[in-house]
């Protein structure tokens, strides 16, 4: 077992999460944490659908950031798809979607204020670096061959639009539906910086301790979440998408002065912008690395490498719930229902709830990540698990589980943990927001107390160690011949 290269691997994860347990913040600090999590479950279960005026609206504009958002970035992810292949595009793209899009929302706040156009280029940019990346991949997999039967003197554009396009639609148009789901989760979560959507709501109601108007919330959300593939149709997606933005409100008038004052000054690293030059700038950029860059990466590596592994441990426990092979009906229906919700909800949204039961540490984050992270997996695993068929005389229970289906799905089961990999760095950076000494803890220090130099040094690190990770990710892929597929 030791000699095959994906098991030595991952003990080698493994390890690294037990040595990074050591030095992490793990506890919980709540006076009477199973009090509050009491009282949050009767919330969610005598919700309180009237407790507000604005929780429509506040469903509404979720809904129009969301179209909005992924609509442009979907179309700006095309065009940059098909000069994927330059290497300029390609470190753009993997810099754009390493920021989050809460870093993008803390940034366009600055200048733009609270305008619709703070939220939809929040979710736009960063989903463009996405879509570019995976459209890319998706056209490259297309057969070349109905183009070289084209006659002689068939323009580019129509060659590409009637071989290329048909070819990869569905596979296009599949993709474009999940990321709108991601881009309903973005646009909840961009509330808890004031925008208003559902995050707002969400977070006033658990800061008064009004748990039945937060479980309406959630549950309206899953419901949306849920109900996705009855509203979503092709023909209704032009009236949606021509729709939205006149849903999106109308906010405070941007002054474009602010605008540029952002570029032209505030970002200036304060030495430059003071006069001392480069003989100020350097104990100016020692003192950011020592006392806020290296101590929010270090706690970014290590909840990042946690979560990672218990993300694993949490799939690995959790397919079987959705598998043809184990249990019934029942169980598998009760599997789905957990997995639905368990990956429907924004880490952002789970952090939030767990801190505000069990007090400020990593381990809310750590079970928000991989609640989330493993039901995305966990279900994945679970449905290829389906598609396996089992010889007449397979071992029943445990040995089954064992012996049987984690052997065939374990290569496929990597895979997908190494492609979530930065995606769980990403959120574990902006989980800082909420308290946890992570890169965003130091993001949002630094610009509460107007620093925006500083701030956006530390978005710049979070970034740069943020396509680190992705690189070691597909080198690990590619070491260990494992399964490619696209960023989810």
């Amino acid at each position: 077992m030791f000699s095959s290269p994906t098991v030595r691997t991952s003990f080698i994860f493994v390890a690294v999460a037990i040595v990074g347990l050591l030095f992490a913040d793990i506890a919980i600090t709540a006076s009477n944490p199973w009090r509050d999590l009491g009282n949050f479950f009767l919330g969610v279960l005598t919700p309180n659908f009237f407790s507000s005026e604005g929780l429509m609206t506040a469903l509404l504009r979720t809904v129009a950031f969301a179209f909005v958002g992924v609509a442009l970035g979907s179309v700006c992810g095309f065009l940059l798809s098909l000069v994927y292949r330059f290497l300029p595009v390609r470190i753009f793209c993997a810099f754009i979607r390493a920021i989050h899009e809460l870093f993008w929302a803390l940034i366009f706040l600055q200048f733009f204020g609270f305008h619709p156009l703070t939220g939809v280029l929040a979710i736009a940019i960063p989903y463009s670096g996405i879509f570019a990346k995976v459209y890319s991949e998706i056209l490259d997999e297309t057969d070349p061959e109905p183009g070289r039967l084209l006659p002689p003197g068939t323009g580019t554009i129509a060659a590409f639009l009637y071989t290329r396009i048909p070819d990869c639609w569905v596979q296009l148009r599949t993709y474009t539906a999940y990321r709108l789901e991601c881009g309903l989760r973005s646009s909840a979560i961009l509330g808890f910086v004031g925008l208003p959507t559902l995050g707002f709501y969400l977070e006033t109601s658990f800061s008064q301790g009004l748990y039945s108007d937060a479980g309406a919330m959630l549950i309206l959300f899953y419901v949306l979440i849920a109900t996705m593939p009855l509203w979503v149709r092709p023909r209704l997606l032009p009236v949606c998408i021509l729709g939205a933005p006149f849903f999106l409100g109308d906010g405070l008038p941007i002054v474009w002065g602010n605008v540029a004052r952002f570029f032209t000054e505030d970002i200036v690293p304060s030495p430059l912008r003071n006069g001392e030059g480069v003989a100020g700038l350097i104990p100016w950029f020692n003192d950011l690395m020592i006392n806020e860059a290296m101590p929010g990466i270090w706690n970014t590596v290590i909840l990042t490498q946690i979560a990672l592994v218990a993300t694993g441990i949490l799939t690995l426990l959790a397919f079987p719930l959705i598998s043809n092979h184990f249990g019934g009906p029942v169980r598998r229906t009760s599997g789905h229902i957990f997995l639905v919700i368990a990956r429907s909800t924004p880490e952002y949204i789970l952090a939030y709830i767990l801190l505000q039961l069990w007090g400020p540490s990593m381990l809310p984050a750590v079970v928000a990540l991989a609640l989330h992270n493993g039901g995305i997996i966990g279900h994945l695993i679970g449905r290829q698990t389906n598609g396996i068929r089992l010889r007449p005389d397979a071992p029943t229970g445990f040995n089954r589980y064992s012996w049987e289906l984690v052997p065939r799905v374990y290569r496929s089961f990597l895979a997908f943990l190494f492609y979530r990999w930065e995606i769980i760095m990403r959120e574990t950076a902006i989980l800082g927001i909420l308290g946890i000494y992570t890169l965003g803890f130091y993001v949002d220090s630094a610009i509460q107390n107007i620093r925006f130099d500083r701030a956006m040094v530390l978005i710049l690190i979070t970034a740069l160690l943020n396509i680190g990770i992705d690189t070691l990710g597909r080198y690990i892929r590619r070491k260990l011949a494992l399964q490619t597929m696209p960023t989810c």
